[in-house]
């Protein structure tokens, strides 16, 4: 078995374990198996007694706060297994420094990282610290409450009840994130072409209240993934994404992202799907079957989850994944989920190839849907395409019943 997150091999006991102690005891539970060398094979430990006592020592008197931890000795190989526990009282430092994993190596964490521990360890998070901006005002979240829930005025006591103001320490940053101007970084959108290097339309949504940035990005959807189709009298609005798999991925998106970072949410835009790249891997505490089968809810901003929760964004904590996926019932291509240390992206298909499956053919229909008759002259006039590509396009419509021409020859008229 080779060293990997939780496992790591020592030939002796010296002090270069005590940084892995650190790590496990910060990230997660772990192993130190000493008397094995870098190889794998078993070399064994003399006097194991003796070292066990000498390890107990070491870890005492280096590692701050004292981990939880055990030794076994495996009599026969003489090998010693010291397990230790992810502990409660975070950070667990040695020599005044901080460790994680990295896959089978050890490293010191940064700034951030440390921080983040801090806060876990004060079983606190990023979202109920103090703002540095004080001066805020929630004009954008008071019409959403007034459209919503017909509360008129947001007041202090409502603030207070939504965990967003506190007598001692004012406005935390869940009140700057839901505050009209903020210093955070949002949603970056880009919607490309047949390949990325064709953009064809950009929007950064950044400094305003995630509330907008979401109805902001919800009206990008509506613009590029749903149209009209007119069947006689009747109108259908056809979702190339289903909406409410988009709006649940995006609401997830701004709940369960990492806040601490500058990093926007990207949303890229193709013809065949939306990615929606969030920063911030699994919250602790979830696996990623877990997270995939939405069996857990363990929100990393609970405060935020709260608002979109009373604003009826979301329906229930935990059960996001499973309304995108029943969004994408019955349908032949389904979501896809990458789960990374630092991010998780959501993958969007699209699942009506099938019906205008250009995005040429889709504005000669949107042209033609403005008017009662057009002619294909009169057509490439508002779409600005050549004649021999309207009429070819023109043909492909016809041929899939969205478009009904009318006469014939040079006379030729089109209509929806």
């Amino acid at each position: 078995m080779r060293e990997s997150r939780t496992l790591e091999y020592k030939r002796s006991v010296s002090n270069t374990y005590l940084k892995t102690v650190s790590a496990y005891a910060n990230y997660g539970t772990g192993e130190i198996k000493f008397g094995i060398d870098d190889h794998g094979q078993v070399v064994g430990i003399e006097n194991p007694e003796e070292a066990c006592l000498d390890i107990e020592n070491r870890i005492n008197d280096n590692v701050s706060p004292k981990p939880d931890f055990s030794l076994d000795i495996n009599r026969r190989t003489g090998v010693i297994t010291l397990s230790v526990k992810e502990g409660l009282y975070k950070p667990y430092f040695y020599k005044s420094k901080a460790y994680s994993r990295n896959d089978s190596a050890t490293i010191e964490v940064d700034t951030l990282e440390l921080t983040r521990l801090i806060l876990e360890g004060q079983n606190k998070t990023f979202e109920s610290l103090k703002s540095q901006k004080q001066d805020l005002s929630f004009v954008y979240l008071q019409n959403a409450f007034q459209a919503t829930l017909g509360i008129q005025t947001i007041s202090k006591d409502i603030l207070k009840t939504l965990e967003l103001y506190t007598e001692s320490e004012g406005f935390n940053n869940a009140a700057g994130l839901l505050a009209d101007e903020n210093s955070f970084f949002g949603i970056d959108i880009v919607r490309f072409g047949d390949n990325i290097n064709i953009l064809l339309d950009r929007e950064s949504f950044d400094h305003i209240c995630i509330l907008e940035q979401f109805e902001k990005t919800i009206n990008m959807y509506h613009k590029y993934y749903q149209y009209e189709i007119v069947n006689e009298t009747r109108r259908e609005v056809v979702e190339m994404i289903p909406a409410e798999a988009f709006r649940e991925a995006i609401a997830n998106a701004i709940i369960h992202r990492t806040w601490d970072v500058d990093a926007h949410i990207r949303v890229s835009m193709h013809p065949d799907k939306i990615e929606i790249m969030s920063p911030g891997g699994l919250p602790k505490g979830i696996t990623e079957n877990e997270y995939l089968e939405g069996q857990v809810s363990i929100l990393r901003n609970p405060i935020i989850g709260n608002i979109f929760f009373r604003l009826h964004h979301i329906e229930r904590f935990g059960t996001g994944v499973k309304r995108i996926n029943h969004a994408y019932a019955g349908s032949e291509v389904n979501p896809q989920y990458g789960i990374f240390e630092n991010s998780i992206r959501v993958t969007l298909p699209v699942v009506q190839r099938n019906t205008l499956q250009s995005e040429d053919e889709r504005l000669v229909y949107q042209a033609l849907s403005g008017y009662k008759k057009l002619s294909s002259s009169e057509i490439a006039a508002v779409t600005g395409f050549g004649k021999t590509k309207v009429v070819s396009l023109l043909k492909s419509l016809t041929g899939q019943g969205f478009v009904k021409p009318v006469g014939s020859g040079r006379g030729t008229k089109y209509m929806t």
